[in-house]
């Protein structure tokens, strides 16, 4: 039977200015009111706040409103630290003073840990870093108007395409910021800046990279002045055009320290962009993990080698899992520049892994492995972690960037065995309401 196309309906959106109470704030950090009995989100207001505010969608148990004019500040909001804030998409917090945006985090994790995995702990103290100058790494959005013949540099704006043109970032490490301006001034002096799709920024203990990824070879022109710019500045500088590999056309290969441990990487790499957070994170791993020489260590999502080198140092031997090939090629020749011949590292895709099946084709016995850590993605690691109880180690260390699915897959320890004995946050990325956490599971 043949069936009439009929258009749906569209829901008109209320306009209309409307002033609000603010009571509580939500996971993402934006303020939440009632209207009517039904829950409002409103970004960049705070609890105990009354605020003017403008819906910008609707739906039948909540809505979304923009936020016109604070009419009684809360005690706790600050003024940004970014001219930008406003306008850029990459910070969400500034408007919270510091000690209040890691409560937040805290009480969120408490919160998440509550209601799906059912069980509540004292937090151990969070790991923190200065709340300006912690990005070691950052990539700037390129786009030029071919109407306007303009340059847009800088980072996108909230909710939307659009390029914030930025003078400054406060949050980035000053030896990056102070590269902005320069490398705006190459942008709009090269003769094909619409080839550029973006910039990244790092900076390393062996100096600051430039990589350069443009969408067709440079002209002789072009390339003659990132060259230049990268001389000048003394920046190791990759240039990846088109579907070639990138190349290291200047300075050194980057790598950072853990301790007594150099950790070589290229610019496509993951690596955290926190460098003090990071390494009080790896010390308070080892430390909840109480390495000792008899250990057999699983690291599970072990990216080139993060944690896996620091526990090699101190454990009897590590093994590292990694769906990333060009990762799991990294970690192994990091262990090796670093003799840590005790460290081996594996290619699997964890989604569909099998350890009980698995370890034993790449000859490791079953029931070695002493103590487990993993450092999943925002998915979490449903999969892998229904496993883990099987193998029986005395302790799992869960690393986390999402406290909904920490919680989740949480639950599926507690239900086969193990307690939890310690929990925090790590405070990775000042002004954003993103949430690093840290859990240890202990067997009963």
């Amino acid at each position: 039977m043949a069936r009439i196309f009929k258009p749906s309906k569209k829901t008109s959106i209320d306009a209309k200015h409307y002033e609000i109470n603010i009571e509580r704030l939500d996971h993402q950090g934006a303020g939440i009111g009632y209207k009517q009995k039904k829950l409002v989100f409103v970004e960049g207001a705070l609890p105990g706040e009354r605020v003017l505010v403008q819906n910008v969608e609707q739906k039948s148990k909540f809505a979304r409103a923009r936020l016109i004019k604070v009419l009684s500040a809360s005690e706790s909001r600050v003024d940004p630290i970014c001219p930008h804030y406003h306008q850029c998409g990459g910070c969400n917090l500034q408007h919270l003073n510091a000690a209040e945006q890691v409560e937040m985090k805290q009480q969120s994790l408490t919160q998440q840990m509550q209601k799906f995995a059912q069980v509540s702990i004292a937090q151990d103290a969070p790991i923190l870093s200065s709340e300006i100058g912690y990005r070691r790494r950052v990539r700037f959005s390129v786009r030029k108007d071919r109407k306007a013949g303009t340059i847009d540099f800088g980072f996108r704006e909230k909710k939307s395409n659009r390029i914030v043109n930025v003078k400054q970032c406060p949050v980035l490490a000053e030896p990056l910021q102070l590269l902005i301006a320069p490398i705006r001034e190459a942008l709009n002096n090269m003769s094909r800046a619409e080839s550029v799709g973006h910039i990244e920024l790092t900076q390393t203990d062996s100096g600051l990279t430039l990589y350069l990824r443009v969408t067709q070879a440079l002209t002789q022109s072009d390339a003659a002045l990132w060259e230049a710019l990268c001389t000048q500045h003394s920046l190791t500088y990759y240039l990846h055009a088109g579907d070639q590999q990138a190349q290291r056309n200047l300075g050194p290969a980057p790598f950072y320290t853990l301790d007594t441990i150099e950790l070589d990487f290229l610019p496509s790499d993951f690596i955290q962009v926190n460098a003090q957070v990071n390494k009080e994170m790896v010390a308070q791993a080892l430390d909840w993990l109480a390495i000792h020489q008899q250990d057999n260590v699983l690291d599970l999502f072990c990216g080139m080698g993060n944690f896996s080198l620091p526990i090699a140092k101190q454990a009897h031997s590590v093994i590292g899992i990694e769906g990333v090939p060009d990762m799991v090629e990294r970690a192994s020749d990091n262990a090796t520049k670093n003799q840590l011949s005790n460290a081996r590292f594996l290619h699997a895709n964890l989604e569909e892994y099998r350890l009980d099946k698995n370890l034993t084709q790449f000859g490791i016995e079953s029931g070695t492995m002493t103590k487990i850590l993993l450092d999943p993605a925002r998915a979490g690691a449903a999969e892998i972690v229904e496993q883990l109880p099987a193998l029986g180690v005395e302790k799992i260390l869960y690393v986390s960037c999402n406290p909904t699915t920490l919680s989740r897959d949480s639950k599926v320890l507690l239900d086969n065995g193990y307690v939890l004995a310690k929990l925090g946050i790590m405070n990775m990325f000042p002004h954003t309401a993103h949430i690093e956490s840290m859990a240890l599971f202990e067997k009963a």
